[in-house]
């Protein structure tokens, strides 16, 4: 099975803490779901690779770890096909050997003694989801790092989290990945990111995929609206500066400008237009957005944040439908009508 890639320390219970978050939406009880999130730390496994032992590792680690381990060595680190010892062997050998990997391993390690604390977040976080999904298979958890190849692979019967990814802001390695994680990207590595970038990455590739005919802008902005308002009802507790990547500074200007930006959609006759190129500046991860605000202080992913507000608004207005009814709602000009949002 084809890998399935998104491409995205500060410890305790910052990740739940409430900033900005969506205080209207109602408790639900979870406490009688049976979920209980256990990350598999095969981060840790590489500690136990050893130049004499690699043929050994590996075909224990193909057993144990299955899918995600021969999405790891071919899609991430690109050392081959693990039923090909023969290629693998050397590739590993020469991989555990380099400064960079000792060095990188050191600070994954350093910055995650134990990963309590998003067990916690997922668990919970999948406890609402089952609560709203009942069928809803609950993958296996692995932490790795891959020299920085990706954030939360997703794989058959996987979700994986790359340590690598969530080192903290200040991590010395990022600022030498600038050309290819600019900072606005590699501001969000950080631990209380965890939880709602994997969490996000299993709805986006496992619950609720987007469907290849969404091409106009008002579709793609529905559809980024459901994946937030599931983010909201699965994670009750974490901010909503966390759930869409904003800084603080990001979420107020939005909030303040919200009818502008309303505004210039409708302006510019923006909804409707299905060239991406033109409006892949409104849904994309960027440290600012073209054409609006001054001095370069507006927020990124503007169609994504209005796309979100819609449908909560769509959902206050109509309370009886529930998570898998908005789900089911294939039309995206029906959730702009049910809402009547008018960018407030």
């Amino acid at each position: 099975m084809m890998l399935k890639i998104n491409v995205p320390q500060i410890y305790g219970f910052f990740f739940i803490i409430v900033l900005f978050s969506c205080n209207g939406e109602t408790r639900v009880d979870v406490s009688h779901i049976d979920v209980d999130i256990q990350i598999e730390r095969f981060d840790r496994a590489l500690d136990s690779l050893h130049a004499d032992n690699v043929l050994a590792k590996n075909r224990e680690w193909l057993h144990r770890y299955g899918y995600f381990y021969a999405d790891y060595m071919q899609y991430m680190l690109e050392a081959g096909n693990p039923l090909d010892s023969a290629h693998i062997v050397p590739a590993l050998t020469q991989v555990i050997a380099t400064d960079d990997f000792r060095a990188l391993k050191a600070s994954v390690y350093e910055t995650y003694p134990d990963l309590a604390a998003q067990e916690e977040g997922l668990t919970d976080a999948f406890k609402h989801l089952t609560y709203y999904f009942p069928t809803l298979t609950i993958p296996r958890f692995i932490a790795f790092f891959s020299g920085f190849a990706v954030q939360t692979p997703v794989g058959e019967d996987y979700v994986g989290i790359g340590l690598d990814m969530f080192l903290g802001a200040d991590s010395k390695f990022y600022p030498a990945l600038r050309e290819s994680i600019p900072y606005y990207l590699s501001r969000r590595f950080t631990p209380e990111n965890i939880v709602p970038r994997t969490v996000e990455s299993y709805i986006r590739e496992e619950l609720y995929p987007q469907n290849d005919l969404d091409v106009t802008l008002l579709q793609h902005m529905v559809y980024q609206g459901k994946i937030l308002y599931v983010m909201d009802r699965g994670m009750p507790d974490v901010a909503d500066t966390l759930k869409i990547g904003y800084t603080r500074e990001q979420w107020e200007w939005a909030e303040r400008y919200e009818s502008d930006i309303w505004a210039w959609f409708l302006q510019e006759n923006l909804l409707y237009e299905a060239d991406y190129n033109r409006i892949q500046k409104y849904l994309g991860e960027a440290p600012f957005t073209p054409e609006l605000g001054e001095n370069n202080e507006s927020a990124p992913k503007l169609g994504v944040f209005i796309g979100w507000k819609m449908v909560q608004k769509y959902m206050d207005r109509h309370p009886e439908t529930t998570l898998a009814d908005l789900l089911r709602i294939e039309e995206a000009q029906t959730v702009l009508d049910g809402a009547r949002y008018r960018g407030d």
